[in-house]
């Protein structure tokens, strides 16, 4: 479980204070996903950075499964929008990073990974550099890397905005297959409002200046390729649409 409570981020900027974040409390439950959406400049990011441990100067309270956020004691994935790997690595060795900082590699782990890439149809690219590979390959790569780890918790970024529309919702797929299978704990920011209705189970609204969350619903429908093309789901859209747009924010 993700807990944050009262959380507030204050940059400084050559001589002026900016706040990013201020009275964001939040409760992720265990095996949840979490999509966040808000217009630009809401804080999203920050609220990542916060949780994954990246930022340490803020207010407030963050705490995963019970205890204070520890990249040392805590498995955590993220997932950067630009899928984080490593050019002069092996497709290979991008997989193995996380778990070999962390772990050390072993032959259990072998095996999994081997089923996972299997799984995820990249088994014949392991000897390929990322630059040879295609965005929607690249994320499949970044995906390996993340649940081979088997997080605590799982943060990501805006991770499929790069790809086309086509392979985005493919790679929306392949990310809902196996986080059922694995049930990670996971916020997932996104600027694209049907990314956030068809993953998220908890859907958390952000408005700007400063960042804070404006609502958080429940999405039962989550993961339901019916309810993705229903007129309901549209209906939905809009309307998340509407209010961000109401907080003077373009959103696609």
């Amino acid at each position: 479980m993700i807990a944050i409570e009262d959380l507030a981020v204050v940059y400084q900027r050559a001589q002026q204070k900016h706040t990013a974040l201020k009275n964001v409390s939040l409760t992720v439950p265990r095996g949840t996903v979490c999509a966040v959406i808000g217009p630009s400049g809401c804080g999203k990011s920050t609220l990542l950075k916060v949780t994954a441990g990246l930022i340490r100067d803020y207010s407030g309270q963050v705490r995963i499964n019970g205890g204070e956020v520890s990249p040392q004691n805590l498995r955590i994935g993220f997932m950067p929008q630009n899928y984080g790997l490593l050019p002069w690595q092996t497709v290979a060795d991008n997989i193995r990073l996380a778990c070999r900082i962390k772990d050390g590699w072993t032959a259990e782990k072998t095996v999994k990974m081997q089923a996972l890439c299997q799984k995820l149809g990249i088994e014949d690219l392991l000897g390929r550099y990322p630059q040879e590979l295609s965005g929607g390959q690249q994320q499949r790569v970044s995906l390996a890397r993340v649940f081979l780890l088997e997080p605590d918790i799982l943060l990501m970024d805006e991770p499929f905005s790069a790809l086309d529309a086509i392979t985005r919702e493919e790679m929306q797929d392949v990310f809902r297959d196996l986080w059922e299978e694995a049930g990670i704990t996971t916020i997932l920011v996104t600027h694209y409002v049907e990314e956030a209705l068809y993953l998220g189970q908890q859907i958390v609204l952000m408005s700007a200046h400063p960042g804070t969350v404006a609502e958080v619903m429940v999405n039962k429908w989550q993961g339901s390729r019916a309810w993705k093309s229903s007129p309901e789901f549209f209906a939905k859209s809009q309307e998340l649409k509407e209010k961000i747009k109401t907080m003077g924010a373009r959103t696609l």
